[in-house]
C-alpha cells in the first residue's frame, strides 16, 4: 500500500550503463536465511548486482516554509542495503507472468541500513508513532501530517569516477478536503 500513497518520481533517469561504476556486491544474506530459489540466484549478480546510491529524506514542515527554514534531513540510506538486488525484482515479477516492458517502473519498498541512523521510514523511525522525531524547530512528527512535504534525494560517488545526482523528488500531503475539492472541480 505505501508505495501507492503519496508517490513522486524523480524527473531524472540514469541509465544502467552510467550506474556500472558504482556496483557492488549484493547484500549478504545472514546465514540464517534461506538461499534464494534458483531463479533468484546468480553468481555474476551476486558479485556485482548491488548499487551503492546514498540516499536522504528531507521533511519540510508547514511551520518551517513559513519561517523560511530549510528542510530537515530526516533520515539517510544507501540502496546497498535492498534485500534483493535489481535483477532480482524483475526475475521475481516476471515469473508469475508479469508482462514487464521498458520503461516500467518497479519500487523497491523501504531501504534501511543496519543502524537505527539509517532506519528509513516515518514508521520504523518513531517506532509506529510511539517515539516522535525532534525537527531542529522544535517540531516533532510520530507520522507526516497535511502540509508536511517530503524530499528525496539520491547521489552516486565513487573516487576516480564523476558523481550522479538523481535530483530531488519532492511530495506534499494535501489535506484531503482540498484534494476532493480539485478534483470535484475538474
Amino acid at each position: 500500500m505505501s508505495k501507492s500513497f503519496a508517490t513522486s518520481v524523480s524527473p531524472w533517469v540514469v541509465t544502467a550503463d552510467a550506474l556500472a561504476p558504482f556496483r557492488l556486491p549484493a547484500l549478504a544474506r545472514p546465514q540464517t536465511d534461506p538461499r534464494p530459489l534458483d531463479y533468484l540466484f546468480d553468481m555474476p549478480d551476486q558479485s556485482h548486482g548491488g548499487l551503492d546510491v546514498h540516499l536522504e529524506v528531507l521533511l519540510s514542515t508547514a511551520q518551517m516554509r513559513a519561517a523560511n527554514q530549510p528542510a530537515a534531513a530526516i533520515l539517510t540510506s544507501n540502496a546497498k542495503y535492498l534485500y534483493w538486488t535489481p535483477a532480482q525484482m524483475v526475475a521475481h515479477h516476471s515469473i508469475n507472468g508479469c508482462n514487464l516492458q521498458s520503461g516500467d517502473l518497479i519500487g523497491t519498498g523501504t531501504i534501511s541500513g543496519p543502524s537505527p541512523a539509517q532506519l528509513s521510514s516515518m514508521l520504523e523511525l518513531t517506532a509506529a508513532g510511539a517515539r516522535p522525531a525532534m525537527l531542529r524547530n522544535g517540531e516533532s512528527r510520530g507520522f507526516l501530517q497535511d502540509g508536511d512535504e517530503i524530499i528525496l534525494r539520491g547521489k552516486c560517488m565513487r573516487d576516480g569516477y564523476a558523481s550522479i545526482g538523481f535530483g530531488s523528488c519532492a511530495g506534499r500531503i494535501e489535506p484531503a478536503e482540498a484534494v476532493i475539492a480539485a478534483s470535484e472541480q475538474a
